[in-house]
């Protein structure tokens, strides 16, 4: 892996297909999720499009000729990543869209970084909190709040769907500081960490999935959007997508590729709306943009300095991730 330093502002044409790609990928993940747990547990789904990312970047590695990671306690960091960054997210991103619509899902995914930012700070500090970062943070509550709709009455389902999407982005808030603290800055190449750490993460599910959702449902008897749905989910949300961040943040700098979280709620949206006719609320993408001021505003990005060199030597398993994915 590399440490040599890139530039924020590299050549739009170098990055900037892959960057649009990952935000397309990511944001439709929404759209097969839904589509994957009308038959099959939440657990189970997960299990599927884990082992189909696993798979992929397996036959990337054969191709490329590299070789998995051997250090033991960079496979003990991965297994605590492979829990709180793939298992219990994507698995309560599962059981969130079996109660909302995958436009709530993808708008929650969001707020990731406003729960980063405090944990980066007290617990693994590796962040310094400022006026303005805390201004921020302020500001992305008050955006949680609207698209809570705190004003209405709340309960049931709905809120219970809410609030499992939201830990989701609590999970992938507590995977990010650690993965920059323990695994950021190694040799090993991103696709050779990330495939470890999915294959950590099916095993993981192997032994969950039964135990939690009972035996596996038969693949013959699911519909053929639920099989598209999780190999897509697999192939490329869990596998390629990891491949395309890893290169924006190798030309672009981590800060660009982190900015994919601005795109991923519109895409979601806009896939939930046309394609599955799902109902807006207004609140929903208000509450979305005052989420994104806040996360805008505690990066300083409203008020960004001239680019700087942005260190590159962060894997996609180390590096912010907007992640649902």
């Amino acid at each position: 892996m590399s440490t040599q330093t890139t530039p924020d502002r590299a050549d739009l044409r170098a990055w900037l297909p892959a960057f649009l790609t990952l935000a397309l990928i990511w944001g439709t993940s929404f759209l097969f999720i839904k589509v994957g747990v009308r038959e099959l547990p939440p657990l189970w789904l997960t299990f599927g499009r884990v082992a189909a990312g696993a798979l992929t970047l397996l036959a990337v590695l054969a191709v490329s000729r590299e070789r998995l990671p051997r250090d033991p306690r960079l496979w003990g960091h991965l297994v605590v990543v492979a829990a709180v960054g793939v298992v219990v997210p994507f698995t309560l991103f599962g059981y969130g869209e079996e109660r909302v619509s995958s436009v709530l899902a993808g708008i929650w995914n969001a707020a990731t970084p406003l729960v980063a930012l405090p944990l980066a700070v007290v617990a693994f500090r590796t962040e310094r909190m400022t006026t303005r970062r805390a201004a921020g943070l302020a500001v992305g509550f008050a955006g949680v709040l609207v698209v809570l709709g705190v004003w209405r009455d709340l309960g049931g389902a709905q809120l219970t769907g809410q609030l499992m999407c939201f830990g989701a982005a609590m999970c992938y808030a507590v995977a990010i500081p650690y993965q920059k603290r323990f695994v950021a800055g190694r040799r090993e190449s991103g696709a050779a960490i990330v495939t470890a750490q999915l294959l950590v993460a099916t095993a993981q599910l192997a032994i969950a999935a039964p135990l939690v959702a009972g035996a596996p449902p038969n693949p013959a008897g699911l519909s053929a959007p639920v099989v598209v749905s999780v190999l897509l989910l697999g192939a490329l949300g869990t596998g390629v997508a990891f491949l395309l961040n890893f290169r924006v943040i190798r030309v672009a700098g981590a800060s660009t590729s982190s900015s994919v979280t601005y795109l991923m709620p519109i895409v979601a949206t806009v896939v939930g709306v046309t394609v599955l006719g799902e109902a807006l609320v207004w609140n929903q993408p208000v509450g979305v943009v005052v989420v994104l001021l806040g996360v805008a505003v505690s990066q300083g990005l409203l008020t960004r300095r001239a680019a700087v060199p942005v260190s590159a030597a962060t894997t996609p398993a180390a590096a912010p991730q907007p992640a649902a994915r």
